[in-house]
Parts: C-alpha cells; sequence; structure tokens
C-alpha cells in the first residue's frame, strides 16, 4: 500500500473508513485523558472527520495530518470553513482558527511539528494500515512524541478474511504487541459495533468489535 492508494481511494469516493457521526467512543472517553481546555490534540490521518469539531467543540486546539488534497479540502469547505493556507517544509498547512491540517505524509513528520501537542486521537489511523506499515507507524509515533502524552485510540476487530481492509482488523494482542514497549496500554471498552452499524453486516461481517484503549507515553531510554 503506497499513497497513491489512498490518492485514488478519494478520488474515486470510496471512503467506507468515513463516519459520519462523532465517535462514540470520543465522546464516551475522551474525559478519561483529563486534557484541560486549550490544550492541543493530535489526530494523525485525520480524513475529513467531524472528530476534529468535536474536540475543538471541547476548547481544544487541534492538529491533523492527512495525506489527500481532496479530503483536506472536503472538511473546511463542507464545515464552511475559510483556512489560511501555507508552506512548511514537507506540509502544506491549512488552518482555520483552533483547527491545523498538514496535509502531507505522517512519515515526513517531525518532533517541531508536535512540539505543542498534548494528547493524541487515533480512531482511524493504525486500522487504515496493513501490517508492516503499523509496525511502521507506531514507531514514528514513540520518537515523535514526548513522554506522559496520552492517546485515545479505537480500532476494529472482525474477521479479516471475511473483508479486505482498510480498514483493517487489529486485535488487542496486536496492539499491545506495537505499543506496550514504549507505552502503558489500558483496555477502556469493547463494543459490538455490528449491532449498531449494519453496513458492515452488509459487506459480509458477522460480528465485528470495536474497542477503544487509552496510551499514555513513556520516555524511550537515553531521552
Amino acid at each position: 500500500m503506497d499513497l497513491s492508494f489512498w490518492h485514488e481511494r478519494w478520488e474515486r469516493t470510496e471512503i467506507g473508513f468515513h463516519q459520519q457521526d462523532i465517535n462514540v467512543h470520543l465522546q464516551q472517553f475522551w474525559g478519561r485523558l483529563n486534557l484541560p481546555a486549550g490544550r492541543r490534540v493530535f489526530a494523525p490521518l485525520c480524513g475529513k472527520s467531524r472528530d476534529l469539531l468535536w474536540l475543538a467543540g471541547q476548547g481544544h486546539a487541534v492538529t491533523g495530518v492527512e495525506i489527500s488534497p481532496i479530503a483536506v479540502g472536503a472538511f473546511f469547505e463542507e464545515n464552511g470553513l475559510r483556512p489560511r493556507r501555507w508552506r512548511d517544509g514537507a506540509f502544506e498547512v491549512w488552518e482555520h482558527d483552533e483547527i491545523r491540517l498538514l496535509l502531507g505524509d505522517f512519515f515526513a513528520l517531525e518532533p517541531r511539528h508536535l512540539a505543542d501537542i498534548a494528547a493524541v486521537y487515533d480512531r482511524a489511523s493504525l486500522i487504515a494500515l496493513p501490517p508492516p506499515m503499523r509496525e511502521d507507524y507506531a514507531r514514528a509515533l514513540a520518537a515523535l512524541l514526548p513522554a506522559g502524552i496520552q492517546t485515545l485510540l479505537v480500532t476494529l476487530e472482525y474477521d479479516q478474511a471475511r473483508l479486505d481492509g482498510p480498514p483493517f482488523s487489529v486485535g488487542e494482542s496486536e496492539v499491545r504487541a506495537l505499543f506496550e514497549s514504549g507505552h502503558a496500554v489500558e483496555l477502556i471498552e469493547t463494543r459490538d459495533a455490528l449491532a449498531e452499524e449494519s453496513r458492515w453486516r452488509e459487506r459480509g461481517l458477522d460480528w465485528l468489535l470495536e474497542r477503544a484503549y487509552r496510551l499514555t507515553h513513556r520516555a524511550a531510554p537515553g531521552r
């Protein structure tokens, strides 16, 4: 899976991974992070998610990163926002008030881009990536984030043989294998997502779990 895959998905409007509604786990469990209003939240691979608006509505500044110019443009247009735009290294920055989207490749991020981040919200990043890229993603986050940062991570788990990703199935054992070396990992909640989202049954699934985790980043040795 390379960057052209995501450009093509957005160009063909094949965005079954996009949620129209605010994520249930975000609304229910964001308070567990105890993040004061005014602090900045990082949302990797954010697409045009309306979750960004919800976070801003809680008083947070938000930084997202997204590879598709279609997704970034749609986020601002569909929500009636008029962003300022400028270039910053590998990224084109789109910003309106407290929401800043970095148009470019997640793997081109530098620590300076996340220097003011106080928490991470990942609903569609980890599960958007195939297994080898998930390992690269977890290593990149560990290198970019300062110690003490908490992440609200939302994953899906289902029979991968019955449906091609993305979104991919990522079980609890894999989450722990990816993150426990650098994070404290706490499973907060598991819900039956198939009962509430029939579109997945129509795509051939007979079970689907959505899990929410709280990750607390530990400093890497020598940092």
